[in-house]
């Protein structure tokens, strides 16, 4: 295949990623074409095809519509995978992960399977930790867990980009070359003043309970951002954790309004109840912009409670959330919901999706921590690769397996995804 025929391939791929109804509606086919444009579909604007020939480096390219044939076609390719192609954002925290039992937890306020910020009593937590259980440290932060885990199945150097505030320290250090060594492109604010954050990962039996006490992750600034938008719009999605409302809601907006712009995806996740309750305001302006939101059954409820949506059914939250209102009326809003070992829910354009979970042995089960986190990231592996939905829940599904079977958020040298 010659260097043109390889571009123009590329460009058919991603074109039909990147259009209305995503990757799993209508498909749409880019061809060059030496002479001129020519139209032949309405549900994509010249605006996206131009886009989209960019990125590829052509100049003039025609558009062609074959309904049956990509949909058949798009089970056969895969988008190629170049560098940048996904981004994340969040708060990069150092994993400080041991095993205890429920008296530590009754020690400091703690229930199992929390996800909590630091208060002033968690404080002596983390040395009491170090000093009297078996820890580990491991890189963490619930987004950069996501994009290493997306990366680590990707298997292109720099698929993925990762931002997030750090200090100047040994725990930032540490944090960087983890990073780099699994490939991702880390591109951190350094603060000059704060530690790098920590998150206390305390097991109890297959539970974990996160504590996070964010430091430097508290002080990323917008203006890291606007310096490096290239990097944000170099990406086909867009992925932001709910714990960085917290931090930045000026950026996560502004990685939003770009993606709603070029008609790329942007994706957030609930994350925690908590963000659903204290921390709505900027969860709801950033919402209009959410291509795909990602959440578990508890997320979802709270979510709705909130909303007022006078349901705890997890089908009609999903579509509740999935008719909000939306900027980009390209695509139409999907909604994640996981429930642990349960089936996955998936609403999108009013079509309910069911995906079982296959259940692991509980023998098996190291460290539950990150398997919400390792979902996200091999959903967004195949979502990135233009496959079809099951083949992303089956992927999220295989890399949470797989990290459970690890202490935090590790994996094999290799995967072994089919």
């Amino acid at each position: 295949m010659n260097h043109l025929q390889q571009r123009v391939g590329h460009v058919c791929l991603l074109v039909c990623f990147s259009t209305r109804s995503s990757l799993f509606g209508r498909r749409i086919c880019y061809v060059y074409n030496n002479r001129h444009l020519r139209k032949s579909s309405t549900s994509l604007s010249d605006r996206t095809g131009r886009l989209a020939a960019q990125r590829a480096g052509l100049g003039r390219w025609q558009l062609l519509f074959n309904h049956s044939t990509m949909a058949s076609e798009a089970k056969k390719a895969k988008v190629a995978v170049r560098e940048g192609i996904l981004f994340g954002m969040g708060n990069p925290l150092l994993d400080i992960s041991a095993p205890a039992d429920q008296a530590f937890l009754d020690k400091y306020g703690m229930k199992a399977n929390d996800a909590i910020l630091a208060e002033d009593k968690h404080q002596p937590m983390y040395q009491d930790m170090v000093d009297n259980l078996k820890v580990e440290y491991i890189a963490g932060g619930a987004t950069q867990n996501s994009i290493r885990v997306a990366q680590w199945l990707l298997q292109v150097p720099h698929a993925t980009t990762f931002f997030g505030s750090i200090g100047k320290d040994k725990f930032g250090e540490v944090l960087k070359n983890a990073g780099e060594h699994d490939g991702v492109q880390v591109n951190y604010h350094y603060d000059e003043k704060m530690p790098t954050g920590t998150c206390a990962v305390v097991i109890t039996d297959n539970n974990r309970s996160l504590c996070a006490n964010l430091a430097a992750a508290n002080c990323y600034k917008k203006e890291h951002l606007d310096k490096n938008m290239a990097l944000v719009k170099k990406a086909d999605v867009c992925y932001i954790g709910g714990f960085f409302l917290t931090v930045s809601p000026e950026s996560i907006l502004a990685v939003a309004q770009s993606c709603a712009e070029d008609n790329r995806t942007f994706a957030l996740n609930l994350s925690a109840p908590f963000l659903c309750q204290f921390f709505k305001e900027p969860m709801m302006k950033a919402m209009p912009y959410v291509d795909i939101l990602f959440g578990n059954e508890t997320e979802a409820k709270v979510f709705a409670s909130e909303q007022k949506f006078e349901t705890e059914d997890l089908v009609e939250i999903g579509k509740k959330i999935a008719n909000l209102e939306k900027v980009n009326k390209e695509r139409k809003r999907m909604v994640v919901i996981t429930q642990g070992t349960e089936e996955t829910i998936i609403v999108q354009d009013g079509k309910v999706e069911h995906f079982p979970v296959v259940k692991l042995d509980a023998s098996k089960i190291l460290d539950t921590n990150a398997a919400g986190d390792a979902f996200v990231g091999g959903f967004l592996a195949q979502l990135v690769q233009g496959q079809p939905l099951k083949d992303c829940v089956r992927c999220g599904n295989y890399a949470a397996s797989t990290v459970i079977q690890h202490s935090g958020c590790t994996y094999p040298a290799k995967p072994d995804f089919q």
